[in-house]
């Protein structure tokens, strides 16, 4: 995955999980509330793989064109 569809799927399982921790709330599932808290984490932790993918990406690119300038 390119960083950003690890980005998109990520916010989207934060998004989803947050709404089935406020269902699980509602309805007075521990299960549903524990399922919400998974995928929120999960989200976050592919928001990170992608924000990493980006930096390394980023630097790569900086390095190439500063190593084109001295040619």
């Amino acid at each position: 995955m390119g960083s950003t569809e690890d980005k998109v799927k990520g916010a989207t399982n934060e998004a989803l999980g947050k709404a089935k921790q406020g269902v699980g709330q509602a309805v007075g599932s521990d299960k549903l509330q524990g399922e919400g808290a998974a995928q929120e984490i999960k989200g976050k932790g592919q928001k990170a793989m992608g924000d990493a993918k980006q930096a390394v990406k980023d630097a790569v690119n900086k390095t190439a064109h500063a190593a084109n300038r001295k040619l």
